[in-house]
């Protein structure tokens, strides 16, 4: 087997309501298996409290990246700007499966002018013209993010699901066009191409708004880097994983110091009935 883990846990410490009010990054496709002899897919980028409810920013679409079932890379037709939501409409112009990633690169500085502590954060570009000349005690940690969703028109393939080998990647070991409730699916984490062992990912169900509280499960990816998620019931899922792991700190304790360099993943997948 290549799960460590089998089945959802039951994390009710995870599953807290204030843990159900963070704010999320997530893609959103309007379907992820696409049929007829015109397909079009429209997917919607946001941050939110509530997942895959709109309420509090859209996500800009600088980094857009789509492969088509080929392998090749393809623009989408339109794009819409909105307050709570980007969006993009995609004609599926060839048979089989499409990856939407969402790339970016982050950057969070803190640093001492004239004896006053000061914290600036935005994208790595901007750094050197943000931070002034006469900063001291300057300390800088970026974030590689990667968003991202899978969307099938007629016949699913798996050439898009190939590695990039930069960054946090989630490769799908089972088609995520063929993700049936009570099921289980298996998944691959890397790291610049690279199994990614004993890493914590979360799972975590849409329509926390009207449960109240996120149902987070917590699964550890084993020593090839794989985890298998079993559905418990037809959803759309976002699956999120952080490298390094985030150190909880006592409240009132220091915290350790940022790391040089963060990576996140954040993945959206459609769960059918069977």
């Amino acid at each position: 087997m290549h799960s460590l883990t089998r089945s959802f846990l039951a994390v009710a410490l995870l599953a807290s309501v204030s843990a159900a009010h963070a704010h999320r990054t997530w893609l959103l496709p309007s379907a992820a298996q696409v049929e007829g002899k015109d397909p079009w897919v429209t997917v919607d980028a946001a941050v939110s409290e509530d997942l895959f409810e709109l309420g509090a920013n859209a996500l800009k679409l600088d980094g857009l990246s789509i492969t088509d079932p080929d392998g090749g890379a393809v623009q989408p037709n339109q794009t819409f700007a909105g307050k709570y939501r980007s969006s993009l409409d995609l004609k599926l112009a060839k048979s089989g499966t499409y990856r939407i990633s969402l790339v970016s690169e982050t950057a969070m500085a803190s640093y001492k002018l004239n004896g006053e502590m000061r914290r600036w954060r935005g994208n790595v570009a901007d750094l050197k013209k943000e931070v002034p000349a006469g900063a001291e005690e300057l300390s800088v940690s970026t974030t590689l993010g990667r968003l991202e969703t899978f969307v099938t028109a007629g016949k699913p393939n798996a050439t898009a699901l190939k590695p990039v080998g930069s960054g946090l990647e989630l490769i799908p070991l089972d088609h995520p066009s063929e993700f049936l409730a009570g099921q289980p699916a298996r998944f691959r984490l890397l790291l610049d191409g690279q199994p990614l062992p004993g890493l914590t990912v979360a799972v975590v169900p849409g329509g926390v708004k009207y449960r109240g509280v996120l149902k987070e499960t917590a699964l550890t990816t084993d020593a090839k880097g794989e985890f298998t998620v079993n559905w418990p019931m037809p959803q759309m899922y976002w699956i999120n994983a952080g490298y390094p792991a985030r150190v909880t700190v006592p409240e009132g304790q220091p915290r350790p110091p940022m790391p040089a360099k963060r990576y996140n993943y954040s993945g959206t997948f459609e769960v059918l009935p069977q």
